[in-house]
């Protein structure tokens, strides 16, 4: 990824005002790639403690879209056409992470396949809660 288009994503990503809310750190962003982490507040949990799925689907779209833009050299702007998500454990942890993966990408459409994973506050492992696909399309 060159360093203008590292610019653009990481510009963006302090821009948008539902990552501020959400207190998202991009970890990672690199051509077709793009790794992102939430922190659990009380209004992403259900009353068991876990993380809401509306919450994993909404963090789901937003890295898909930058791991998206991140497979185009220019500035560009996508949308979602259909994205799945398959729920594989509760999310119960400090932590979401998620690593969004293009597996294939063409002139205006974009697969992207994103994992979802808790992390624990004082561990090093993550436990994998969900997985996904994605198709974007850039309209832009």
């Amino acid at each position: 990824m060159t360093p203008e288009k590292r610019k653009l994503i990481t510009d963006s990503f302090g821009r948008s005002e539902t990552l501020k809310f959400y207190q998202a750190e991009l970890l990672e962003a690199e051509t077709d790639f793009i790794s992102m982490k939430i922190p659990k507040m009380e209004m992403m949990t259900r009353k068991a403690g876990m993380f809401n799925g509306a919450m994993i689907a909404s963090l789901v779209d937003v890295s898909s879209g930058y791991a998206a833009v991140s497979h185009y050299p220019e500035d560009c702007y996508v949308v979602t056409v259909e994205l799945k998500v398959n729920y594989l454990r509760p999310a119960m942890g400090d932590a979401l992470v998620s690593k969004s993966y293009v597996i294939k990408g063409g002139g205006k459409i974009v697969v992207v396949r994103t994992e979802i994973y808790v992390q624990t506050e004082g561990s090093d492992s993550e436990s994998h809660v969900a997985t996904s696909l994605v198709t974007m399309m850039k309209i832009k």
